[in-house]
């Protein structure tokens, strides 16, 4: 009990004037964790989930748990499941259901019943199998620092005690508990470790598993200095960060660690950070290099790594007559809300205005980047915002020779990302009158026979 209460204080799990839920399976752990937060005299209700996999002795667990608690006084929250079917209908595992479903319920009651924590049983033995079951699957630095005592408001106050411990604590106290039968069938990778290979390692070493949970211990203190480092790094690498993009300075990642640490929140797996790093180390050109994660796409640019969020392509946006027309993914509409139609005024959002005017005197067209001016008598609606696609070209202003689009970006020094996005905008005969953001056709520039000017103006 005393190695208990030092280890909440340790690593500040609970105050004695907070409340807690304990998960109560009716298994020895969480009877013992149950007999213990009251003895030590934290306010405690308990909460069981019936997964309905056991048949009769799911519903004889259940009972246990609500005999314990009502000899007890304390109150308890019930649930039942059906996990069969949660599985099938979510594509995972009977376990990972079983566990997705309990701690889903466990934090909803929680947060209606204003409860500070939710006590599991986790103890020292279960510590030693995750770390082992981490390096069989294959981990990092952070898979052999085991189960950890606080995951948010998830609270493990047992990890101090052995199996062996809490058997021999239910005993002083001469109390009963049930046990899973599935529990002793090593038909699961943490039963095949348990039952198998934990005793095999104790016969060459009767310390192994405390080595092992002293270990992963050593870990993750050295873990604190780690992600203390990596957090300085990070902020001195980031030139940009938000759900959506993500902009690095090449010349910061000075280590793949790095690279990984700040990749892996965006989808991308060790082996893709390795090939990223090893393109950046490697002294060869990698700019232009991209590589692709479910959510995410990342190129290596001059001096940059930039990632941005995959989104749906844009549909071409048809401009029949002059008017402001929202412009996005999920189709294009007018201001008004028609589709293609002509409005009146300007829409919230990305969009783009068109409008005629006669040509002032001493009218000198516009250098900003999202606002074009070109001779309407030489372009011919409907007009059409789109994509760049393959084989684009115009005659940018001020020159005479046609240039692909996509050589023009290229020497702009555009990266892949944004070529990917770049938009034209093409007359009736497909003809590339602007391209967005950088510059209009020359073939429709304004001169001194211009008479109507075509204003196009594209917003963000």
């Amino acid at each position: 009990m005393k190695r208990v209460e030092a280890y909440i204080k340790k690593h500040d799990l609970l105050r004695h004037d907070e409340r807690c839920i304990v998960a109560l399976s009716g298994g020895a752990d969480s009877v013992a964790l149950l007999l213990m937060m009251q003895e030590l005299g934290y306010a405690v209700e308990a909460a069981h989930c019936n997964f309905r996999l056991r048949g009769a002795e799911s519903d004889r667990d259940e009972q246990f748990v609500v005999s314990l608690c009502e000899a007890r006084g304390v109150v308890l929250h019930r649930a039942h499941f059906d996990t069969q079917e949660y599985a099938e209908l979510h594509k995972m595992s009977i376990e990972m259901a079983a566990r997705e479903l309990r701690y889903h319920y466990f934090e909803q009651l929680r947060h209606d019943l204003g409860f500070d924590g939710i006590c599991v049983a986790h103890h020292r033995d279960d510590n030693v199998e995750t770390v082992l079951m981490n390096l069989i699957r294959g981990t990092g630095i952070r898979g052999l620092q085991g189960i950890r005592p606080r995951n948010g408001y998830i609270l493990r106050p047992l990890l101090c005690l052995s199996r062996q411990d809490i058997e021999q604590y239910l005993h002083e106290h001469g109390q009963n508990y049930v046990t899973d039968s599935t529990n002793l069938e090593d038909n699961v990778l943490r039963n095949k470790i348990r039952l198998n290979i934990i005793p095999l390692l104790l016969d060459l070493n009767a310390a192994a598993v405390s080595n092992i949970q002293q270990t992963s211990e050593y870990v993750s203190r050295a873990l604190d200095v780690y992600d203390d480092a990596i957090g300085h790094q990070r902020q001195q690498a980031v030139i940009e960060q938000n759900q959506s993009r993500l902009v690095l300075d090449a010349e910061r990642i000075t280590s793949e660690p790095l690279l990984f640490e700040i990749l892996k929140d965006y989808g991308f797996n060790r082996s893709q950070v390795e090939d990223i790093f090893e393109r950046l180390s490697s002294g060869e050109d990698a700019v232009g290099r991209c590589f692709t994660a479910a959510d995410f796409t990342l190129v290596i640019d001059r001096g940059r790594i930039i990632a941005e969020r995959n989104e749906e392509p844009m549909k071409a946006l048809r401009i029949p007559e002059e008017g402001c027309y929202a412009y996005g993914a999920n189709g294009t509409y007018g201001a008004n809300g028609t589709n293609g139609a002509r409005g009146t005024n300007e829409p919230n959002g990305t969009h783009i205005s068109v409008m005629l005017f006669g040509r002032p005197a001493d009218f000198v067209p516009s250098k900003e980047p999202r606002l074009a001016h070109l001779d309407a008598a030489l372009v011919k609606f409907p007009l059409k915002l789109r994509t760049v696609e393959e084989g684009d070209w115009f005659v940018p202003f001020g020159m005479t020779g046609r240039k692909l689009i996509s050589d023009y970006l290229t020497d702009r020094k555009v990266n892949l990302l944004d070529k990917r996005k770049a938009l034209v905008v093409c007359d009736a005969t497909n003809a590339v009158v602007w391209l967005v953001g950088y510059r209009t056709d020359n073939r429709f520039r304004v001169s001194e026979a211009t008479e109507k000017i075509l204003c196009l103006k594209f917003e963000v």
